[in-house]
């Protein structure tokens, strides 16, 4: 299990973890950690911080952000299947409503590959542990920390030995009709004995899928979406229109990471990293809450819903001693990430009562273009010097460009409404390209008052641009059918703005440690990606566009205030964390729609606050037993009303009788979506000698809390998603040079939601069409399997 630790010993600077990096002793409190850019053991490191080293992410089969949330308290993560990198909510500072498809990207916390910010699901291959930063980490880190950070640390090549090592899994899931499958390999070469090292890691994950497609149609714009109307599908008018595809949110993923390491000595060294990872798919990993019949785990859409993701990164990190006084660290990096999807778009249409469903066969699709374009540039200087008085200095700079192009077909409409020159079928398109730059300088500064109490005060102060522009064209009105030719509208947008951080501890014993911390986290505001609307606005048309006032929206910050101990007991065989906190969060962005057209965009409104408290546990009492567990409690609401940022469609059932959208008023006291109140986990380890090696079973049962799914849920027909309770366990034996594991996660099969998408406004039927607009992700069945490991 993830321990936490928040201490007061400072210690070496990051760059000199060299060969320590993920060494492990005894406890899971040796675990070498940088979260504060200097290496200090976890027991030792004066932040609050959890850590996973890698022989807990072998065992537990961890292979990527999904699964960390059981494992760190503080941390929601729902798993919402390979579109998207998930949804991620670090001690609840979420005010966007959840989603059965997860993000893509999101700036409410940092995800960093090594000292690379980039929020994207690169597998654990090769990781030598990942740290999560919990609470604002506003001046060390700063871009996106509004909340906290997560920090894969890979292992560095090694410029003396040869080093390998070969993995593979073989296992099946249950209501999938394949096996999955897993094989990664890693080698290390020393290229110049001393000096030069390469390292790469390499691997692809097939995960069959579960999740049915049995609406499909077969002939777009001729076949009928519900041939015998919107209660049930006849056999026969299934035959004559519909087809089905199974286990369609399977998982295609093809991932490596390759560094070359050149160094001088251990005072000068440079790092050239290289990291690519695609993933395929074709459906969601959600169902359609029984619309038609469909089942558990069968989705109602009318198409299959594709999405290919990659992610490239090119990084080079220096480190260089200057005359034992200070570490200069330099990390140049550009990342390239493009999602391209398709998904079912009939009920959007609909929604908007244009009467398409006057063609009996009318249905839509809509494909999306999404690439995103950072660089990166930080360097920063860490005292080596000793003394009482440790300081980072540092500045930062990130460019960030999107480009978007989004289009939507009506297959057959144009031949239905006569309209020539529209080969196609396309209703919408449009596109928006953004640029955000920002800048920041940053510092921090540690005190040892004495051997026991250490001071610690930081700041960043940062500034950023926002600019953005895109059109729209509606060609089945006659516009062109390209946006692109037409003029571009945008908005441009600039602020600036100070963080500022305090932190002190105490050691009243060596095993027993009290800290304080006060700091502030923002998140830069930016464009919403929707085309601005053309001026003048056309009347009784489709507009789903952004008025000016709706382009950009503005930054948000968080003050956090937390408390905390951490103690160990009975000869250490005992190990203790707790912490509270309390969290302000001001201007806060929010997820809500535009006037025209209802399209999503965030906009700033009101505040909230998160208060609660996180506590773990380590306990051996026996040397071959290992007992772990951790419990949080997040209480996190709006602290004022919000007019008009909630929006519903109509009552459940009933599409009669009112205005197409309606705007609700979030209040004081609701509370906010998409992470649960109370999670927790428990598990024991047992360890014991057999042959030249070690048998170890593992047990881990992991609590998830409900969880609502927007602002006012109970007001604008919202869902609080059950809490429930899961199980893992696995029998291994391994030596230094091998091992061979049995394996199950979700041992009873549990069938749980874990978000949803839309609410339940969408529900019913609309002008005689059975409404699919609600999904419901849900949770991975049981899954069993083996698999090996051999090193060399």
């Amino acid at each position: 299990m993830a321990t936490g630790a928040s201490a007061q010993t400072a210690s070496a600077p990051a760059e000199q973890l060299a060969q320590a990096d993920g060494q492990t002793a005894d406890s899971a409190n040796e675990i070498v950690v940088t979260g504060n850019r200097r290496s200090v053991t976890l027991q030792n490191a004066p932040i609050n911080i959890s850590a996973i080293g890698a022989e807990q992410l072998q065992r537990q089969h961890v292979d990527d952000i999904r699964d960390l949330a059981a494992f760190t308290p503080g941390l929601t993560i729902s798993d919402t299947g390979p579109r998207s990198t998930g949804s991620i909510v670090l001690r609840g500072l979420n005010a966007s409503d959840v989603s059965a498809e997860g993000n893509s990207y999101d700036n409410a916390l940092g995800v960093y590959l090594g000292e690379v910010p980039l929020y994207y699901d690169f597998k654990f291959l090769d990781i030598s542990r990942v740290e999560t930063l919990l609470g604002p980490q506003g001046t060390l880190y700063g871009l996106g920390t509004l909340a906290g950070a997560i920090r894969y640390i890979p292992n560095r090549p090694n410029v003396t030995d040869v080093e390998g090592e070969v993995h593979g899994r073989f296992y099946g899931k249950s209501h999938g009709s394949k096996a999955g499958y897993q094989g990664d390999g890693v080698i290390n070469i020393p290229i110049v004995r001393d000096h030069i090292a390469f390292r790469s890691a390499t691997g692809y994950y097939y995960d069959p899928g579960f999740i049915d497609y049995p609406l499909l149609v077969q002939t777009p714009g001729v076949s009928l979406p519900q041939p015998d109307g919107p209660t049930s599908v006849s056999q026969a008018g299934y035959d004559a229109n519909l087809k089905k595809r199974k286990d369609l949110n399977f998982e295609k993923t093809f991932t490596t990471r390759n560094q070359l390491l050149v160094q001088t000595s251990e005072d000068l060294k440079a790092i050239f990293t290289y990291a690519y990872q695609q993933t395929k798919t074709e459906g969601s990993q959600s169902n359609s809450a029984g619309v038609l019949g469909t089942g558990k785990y069968e989705n109602a859409a009318r198409y299959i819903e594709p999405s290919n993701r990659h992610a490239n990164l090119f990084s080079l990190e220096i480190n260089a001693n200057i005359a034992d006084i200070a570490d200069l660290v330099s990390t140049t990096a550009y990342t390239k990430v493009r999602n391209r999807s398709r998904s079912d778009n009939t009920d959007l249409l609909l929604d908007l009562d244009y009467d398409y469903e006057l063609f009996p066969a009318f249905t839509s699709w809509n494909e999306t273009d999404d690439r995103r374009k950072q660089f990166n540039q930080e360097v920063r200087l860490v005292s080596r010097h000793g003394g009482p008085f440790n300081w980072v200095l540092g500045g930062f700079y990130n460019n960030q460009k999107n480009h978007r192009d989004y289009a939507e077909h009506v297959p057959g409409l144009s031949n239905f409404y006569e309209i020539p020159g529209n080969p196609d079928d396309l209703e919408y398109v449009s596109y928006t390209k953004s640029k955000v730059t920002e800048k920041a300088i940053f510092g921090e500064g540690t005190f040892h008052v004495t051997s026991k109490w250490q001071v610690t005060g930081g700041a960043r102060y940062f500034k950023y641009t926002s600019n953005i522009q895109g059109a729209l064209t509606l060609p089945l009105l006659g516009d062109p059918l390209s946006p692109y030719e037409l003029k571009p509208s945008g908005g441009k947008a600039k602020q600036d703005g100070w963080v500022w951080k305090f932190n002190s501890s105490y050691n009243f014993t060596p095993d027993l440690m009290a800290y304080a911390t006060y700091s502030k986290g923002y998140r830069i505001g930016g464009p919403n990606r929707v085309a601005p609307c053309p001026v003048p606005l056309p009347d009784n048309v489709q507009n789903a566009c952004a008025l000016p006032n709706e382009i950009q929206y503005g930054p948000d910050k968080t003050k956090n205030i937390e408390v905390g101990f951490r103690t160990q007991l009975f000869d250490r065989k005992l190990s203790f964390n707790f912490d509270v906190f309390h969290i302000k969060w001001a201007g806060i962005q929010v997820a809500s729609s535009t006037v025209n057209g209802a399209t999503g965009i965030t906009v700033n409104g009101g505040s909230a606050k998160s208060q609660g408290f996180e506590t773990s546990f380590q306990f051996r009492p026996v040397p071959k037993l290992a007992i772990q567990g951790s419990y949080s409690y997040t209480d996190a609401k709006l602290t004022e009303d919000v007019p008009g940022i909630v929006t519903i469609r109509t009552t459940p059932n009933n599409y009669d009788g009112r205005p197409k959208f309606t705007q609700l008023n979030a209040l004081d006291g609701d509370r906010l979506p998409g992470s649960a109140k109370n999670s927790g986990a428990l598990g024991a380890t047992y360890t014991t000698p057999i042959l030249a090696g070690n048998l170890i079973a593992n047990w881990v049962a992991t609590y998830r809390g409900n969880v609502v799914s927007r602002l006012g849920w109970d007001r604008a027909y919202g869902d609080k998603i059950p809490s429930y309770v899961t199980h893992r366990a696995s029998l291994q034996y391994e030596t230094d040079k091998y091992s061979v594991s049995l394996f199950a996660t979700n041992i009873f099969d549990k069938y749980a939601v874990v978000s949803v998408s839309n609410d339940r406004s969408r529900i019913g039927v609309n002008d005689g069409v059975a409404v699919r607009f609600y999904g419901q992700a849900v949770l991975n069945p049981r899954t069993v399997g083996i698999e090996g490991r051999v090193k060399f």
